[in-house]
């Protein structure tokens, strides 16, 4: 990841090794099902503790205070952190719910892009090929008698689109050995990236705003232009252009980096999480300043402007054991036999919505 022996004794990849997922190795040749290694987590801050004592007494941790800005819930800041800004419980949890349902139904559609499209091209209604259990088939490998079941729910005008389809699973499974496919669970479980609005080109690490992509939703741009008004400058509001959304599975991690590829630094980036709990890595301008660890939550948000646009940051682990998800309030909302699917994806993954104003 950072490819030299110095740059792993750096401070901040030593908080991401102390927190990442690890195994017990008594499991490793055991039928048993694998353990985590504890790790102490006595130094993470918690805000959502620090919101309860603020609320009880408005006693707050060291190096901790609350930011008035006259919003109806408290907004908090580190005092060696400037432009940081967390804001616990920011999204109800009807917000949450339907937030994770436009993250998996809606905003890998294309022509927004995901991390597929560089094998497969863009694909449509992926959540619900996945959730009918059907296969993704390469057409130029498949025989010309499966056409016929094809499900034209995948896209068309690009390179490569002719090559493949969704077929039913059975059907797929017929041409097993002769086809190239992939079944639409693992695609959805391999989801990582789905970019809205001006579209983040990767591999050039800029916007190109020539490439076509759905706006972002009305009601997303409104929310992220209330929750990032205590970062924005006085009397200007902030204007929604692009949006990343990340897809965390079991052991996946995001490594330490800058988001800095956007015109105005003094403009926030509004982060906003869902799903599965995970440990948020604030580090400063170097690789070597220590980073604070802290916890994330579904439906908390955080914003970063100003200097803290200069910090590294990354996600080193989200825990998917049922004991620290602390999904319970979303797993009640998801209990309708409509929503099973959700919820059998939530229970192990986290998902973020990063909003940014571009120009």
């Amino acid at each position: 990841m950072y490819g030299s022996d110095e740059a792993e004794r750096t401070a901040f990849r030593q908080a991401e090794k102390k927190y990442k997922l690890y195994y017990d190795d008594a499991y490793k040749s055991s039928k048993k099902k694998k353990q985590p290694k504890q790790v102490d987590l006595s130094e993470v801050l918690d805000f959502k503790s620090a919101l309860d004592s603020y609320n009880e007494n408005t006693q707050l941790p060291p190096g901790i205070f609350a930011h008035q800005c006259g919003s109806n819930r408290p907004v908090f800041c580190l005092e060696n952190r400037p432009g940081f800004y967390f804001i616990p419980g920011a999204l109800s949890l009807e917000e949450q719910c339907r937030w994770i349902r436009e993250s998996l139904t809606s905003f890998p559609q294309p022509p927004n892009r995901t991390n597929h499209n560089a094998i497969y091209g863009p694909i449509n209604d992926l959540f619900i090929a996945a959730k009918e259990k059907r296969t993704l088939v390469d057409e130029e490998s498949s025989p010309a008698s499966l056409d016929s079941e094809a499900n034209s729910c995948t896209s068309n005008g690009d390179t490569h689109s002719h090559r493949w389809k969704f077929y039913e699973e059975n059907i797929a499974s017929l041409r097993a050995k002769t086809c190239k496919s992939i079944s639409a669970s693992v695609l959805l479980r391999k989801l990582r990236w789905s970019t809205l609005g001006l579209q983040f080109d990767w591999s050039k690490r800029n916007y190109d705003v020539s490439l076509p992509h759905n706006k972002i939703p009305d009601e997303l741009c409104q929310l992220a232009t209330k929750l990032a008004a205590p970062a924005m400058p006085m009397g200007e509001d902030f204007q929604p252009e692009a949006a990343i959304v990340n897809y965390f599975g079991l052991a996946d991690s995001l490594g330490g980096h800058l988001d800095d590829m956007e015109a105005d630094w003094s403009k926030p980036i509004v982060s906003m999480s869902l799903g599965s709990k995970a440990i948020f890595l604030l580090g400063g301008k170097s690789r070597q300043d220590p980073p604070v660890a802290m916890f994330l939550r579904s439906g908390d948000a955080v914003l970063m402007a100003g200097e803290a646009r200069e910090c590294f940051h990354g996600v080193p682990r989200i825990f998917t054991d049922k004991e620290n998800t602390e999904i319970a309030p979303l797993e009640l909302q998801f209990s309708h036999e409509d929503d099973h699917f959700f919820l059998d994806y939530i229970r192990t993954s986290r998902i973020n919505i990063n909003i940014r104003q571009v120009f």
